[in-house]
Parts: C-alpha cells; sequence; structure tokens
C-alpha cells in the first residue's frame, strides 16, 4: 500500500494523526524537505552558471525539473538504488537534456545537499511559525502582567504562603523568561550554517575547478540565504543545531511552568483562576461537574516528551573522523521537538486568552492564615527597632496565633514585650501589619515595567 493511500489513523506517531500542524508541515514534513533539498541542488548549479562553467540554458532546465520532483518518485528511486540523495539527482537528471545532466550535483557530495537544506529550513519554521508563536503568547501575557499588575495575591513558596505579590507580577516573571528565549531563538537559528564542501570538507572537488573554493561555496550558500561552517568535515559541525534544540527545550520548560502553575491555581481548594469552557465541553467522562485543566495538563505533558530528546542531539555531536551515519535516524526526529514546541505555544496562547482571575477567592486565600504573612514585615521591623531576637520573638507570636485563632496584628499589639517598640513603628508601617495585603513591595511596578519592557523589545 502507498503511503498516499493509508488513513492518517494508521499513522503510528501522533505527531501525524493528533499534532500535525499546517504550518510546521510547510517546513518540516518529508515533501517540505525535498523542496528544500532541490533548491539546494538549483542553487549548485546556479552557482556553476555565474562562474561560466555551464550555460544558462542548464539552470532553466533543472529549475524546471526541480519544480517538477515530487517526494513519492524519489522515494520509489531510492527504493530501487538504496541512497536517496542519488535517488533525488537521479529524478532530476531523467527530467534534463545530455547536455546539462553533468552539472546536476556537480562537485556536491550527499551531505553538501542535505545538511545545507536542514540549515535552511530548521532557520525557516523557527523564524516564521515558532517564534511568532511564542511572541503571540508573551503578548498574550503582557496584557496580563499589566491588566493584573495590582491584584494582590499571596506569593508561595514550596507549597507554602509567603508574603504577598501581585498576580501580574507572578505573570511577569514568565514575561521576561519566555521573551529572553526569543530573543536566543533569533539569534540561534540565525546562526545555523551550510557546506559546501565536499566529502570530506577539504574542497577536494570543487577545487578541481575553482582557485577559491571557499568562494564558490559562499556562492552557493547565498542562495539559500546561509553562511558556510567556518569548517566542515563531511558534515557541518553539529553544535549550531543542538543549541537551537537546546534551547527550544529551555522554552517548552517555561512553558510548562507556567502552565504547571496555572493548573495549580485552578486547583478546587485553590480556584484563584479559572480557564473558560466551551458550552458543550466536557471534563470527565464519569463527573459531569469536573472542569479538568487540560490545556495547561498538556503542555507539560508535551515539554516531558520534549525535554529528554535534547540528550539524542547531544549525542549527535559525535561522529567518528570525517563522517559515520550515527545520527542519520536520530536527526530525522528533531522536526518533532519544533511541532510539539509551537503546539505548547499556540495551546497556551489560546488558553492565557481565556483566564480570568477570580479575585473573591485570591482575596480569601490571602487571608487565610490570619495576617501570619505579616511575620516578615514585623519582624523586619522589629529588628530594624533594635529589637535584639525579632525573628524568635515573632516565631513564637505566630505559633500563638495558630493555637488561639487570632490574627497575628491582635497578638502582636497586645504583647506587652513589644509596646515600645510598637509605639516606634510609622503609621505606614502599621497599617501593614493591619493589612498585610499592602506588603506588596514594588510588585504592581515591576510587573509593569517588565511588561513594558518586552513590549517595546519584541514590537508587541
Amino acid at each position: 500500500m502507498k503511503s498516499s493511500d493509508r488513513d492518517i489513523y494508521d499513522s503510528l506517531s501522533p505527531a501525524d494523526y493528533r499534532y500535525w500542524d499546517e504550518d510546521v508541515a510547510k517546513y518540516l514534513s518529508e515533501n517540505a524537505y525535498t523542496r528544500y533539498k532541490l533548491a539546494v541542488e538549483l542553487a549548485l548549479v546556479k552557482a556553476l552558471a555565474k562562474r561560466k562553467i555551464c550555460p544558462p540554458s542548464v539552470v532553466r532546465e533543472v529549475e524546471k525539473a526541480c519544480a517538477q520532483v515530487t517526494t513519492a518518485e524519489v522515494y520509489e528511486e531510492e527504493g530501487r538504488i538504496k541512497h536517496d540523495i542519488r535517488a533525488l539527482v537521479n529524478c532530476i537528471r531523467a527530467r534534463v537534456s545530455d547536455k546539462a545532466k553533468p552539472y546536476v550535483h556537480m562537485t556536491a557530495t550527499s551531505q553538501d545537499i542535505i545538511d545545507t537544506a536542514n540549515a535552511a529550513r530548521f532557520r525557516d519554521v523557527t523564524l516564521q511559525v515558532l517564534i511568532p508563536a511564542l511572541v503571540e503568547l508573551e503578548k498574550t501575557l503582557v496584557k496580563i502582567a499589566e491588566r493584573e499588575s495590582e491584584t494582590v495575591q499571596v506569593g508561595r513558596t514550596h507549597g507554602q504562603h509567603a508574603v504577598p505579590i501581585t498576580f501580574g507580577f507572578a505573570i511577569s516573571s514568565y514575561v521576561s523568561r519566555l521573551g529572553q528565549s526569543i530573543v536566543a531563538l533569533q539569534e540561534l537559528s540565525d546562526g545555523l550554517r551550510g557546506k559546501f564542501a565536499g566529502a570530506v570538507g577539504a574542497y577536494n572537488a570543487s577545487s578541481l575547478f575553482f582557485s577559491n573554493p571557499e568562494a564558490f561555496e559562499a556562492d552557493v550558500l547565498k542562495e539559500m540565504g546561509l553562511q558556510a561552517s567556518e569548517q566542515s568535515s563531511q558534515v557541518t559541525p553539529a553544535e549550531p543545531m543542538v543549541r537551537l534544540l537546546a534551547e527550544i527545550t529551555i522554552a517548552c520548560g517555561i512553558m510548562a511552568n507556567l502552565a504547571d502553575d496555572m493548573r495549580h491555581l485552578q486547583r478546587t481548594e485553590l480556584g484563584e483562576i479559572g480557564e473558560e469552557f466551551e458550552a458543550a465541553q466536557v471534563g470527565s467522562s464519569t463527573m459531569p461537574q469536573k472542569r479538568n485543566p487540560i490545556n495547561f495538563e498538556n503542555a507539560k505533558s508535551l515539554w516531558k516528551t520534549i525535554a529528554p530528546r535534547v540528550v539524542s542531539a547531544f549525542m549527535d555531536q559525535i561522529s567518528e573522523h570525517q563522517r559515520d551515519l550515527t545520527n542519520s535516524a536520530s536527526a530525522r526526529t528533531y522536526g518533532e521537538t519544533i511541532l510539539y514546541a509551537v503546539s505548547i505555544a499556540k495551546r497556551l496562547e489560546r488558553t492565557m486568552k481565556k483566564i480570568s482571575v477570580d479575585k473573591k477567592n485570591v482575596q480569601a486565600n490571602l487571608s487565610r492564615q490570619m495576617g501570619l504573612i505579616a511575620a516578615e514585615p514585623l519582624y523586619i521591623m522589629l529588628a530594624a527597632l533594635g529589637h535584639p531576637d525579632a525573628h524568635e520573638a515573632v516565631r513564637n507570636l505566630t505559633l500563638q496565633a495558630q493555637r488561639e485563632n487570632r490574627p497575628l496584628e491582635e497578638i502582636a499589639l497586645a504583647d506587652h514585650a513589644l509596646k515600645s517598640y510598637v509605639a516606634k513603628m510609622t503609621s505606614a508601617q502599621k497599617k501593614i501589619l493591619a493589612n498585610p495585603s499592602l506588603y506588596t513591595g514594588i510588585a504592581g511596578k515591576k510587573a509593569r515595567a517588565v511588561a513594558a519592557r518586552w513590549k517595546k523589545l519584541l514590537s508587541l
């Protein structure tokens, strides 16, 4: 059975039947890969013509042929001769005149075509699909950070109440982290390099024709919008691609962290945020009341798929001497990392757009510990006023407040040993004890500043 006849639901990878993305497929599908390899073969002939090695008519013939070659026929030819790039070359040669045939693939080795095509398509999909998806998510996060910059929320460390922040401040952390990753991805995608240096990278074949084979290489790669690696073996150095995939993994980790936080804030016991559900959406097959945070859970789950894959890319740094084939299978899976990363970004962007903050529950959670979150400012103020063991004094007061189920402020103001210190406090300091939600530092200001900075840097 031909692959074209196969039911999509007979596919083995969820990348094909569940997470397939039309935008990503334009660059990373097998059809797209064929188009990029054909583009490199055409770029070679154009460079040959530029240097008068072949006439312009050959370029026209090869260009017409490349426009007609299909992935299906390349695979059929590969099945016959057992070599993928030679199969591609044969399909081009079959469509051109005998006069043009000698110039197809002239001086090239397979990896000149493969590595250059991969550099171009991974650069393009990162710049044209992945980064725009991340920027859209960043734009949504910026809006939330601005909108909720003054929405006071209890901060949490180790899963426990700490001191107050604002929800916008919490989101602005992800604005900053994701923004830095976007900038890094822009730089790393532009850093991908091609090659046209021949079988071992020493320009053996091209030096037969050109006194400056590196200049010829530059001509070929210019057609693809690429620069050459400083030095290659039969393959380009692995590090630029590894760095790109590592940064994509980092970006996915940031998104997974965001998703995890949002998921926890939706817990029944917390209920600080809510995700809009569609009218017909079902949360559980048996519990009709459930509204599960599936989008956030999906994001984390895909990150768990992505993170281990970067290990394969690091292992692909190793290639014996000038070349072995131990990365030939593993490298074919790199595109799935980008596919899943795009899926996470697009899904989170849609979900975060529909997030609402339940300010009633936020306030209830903030007040849950009867003012104990004022323990830090109380301790610091007492220490600043000269108390010899402020931390221990406040710790004992918090234990008393918990035992007696009374507000910390009430316990502190009634404590005889603290009266002289309390008397020296400013009215603003006393207000913080009475209303710990005022103790947010510069959380709101910081949230707005971070949002404004990244809005400007990324032209959001």
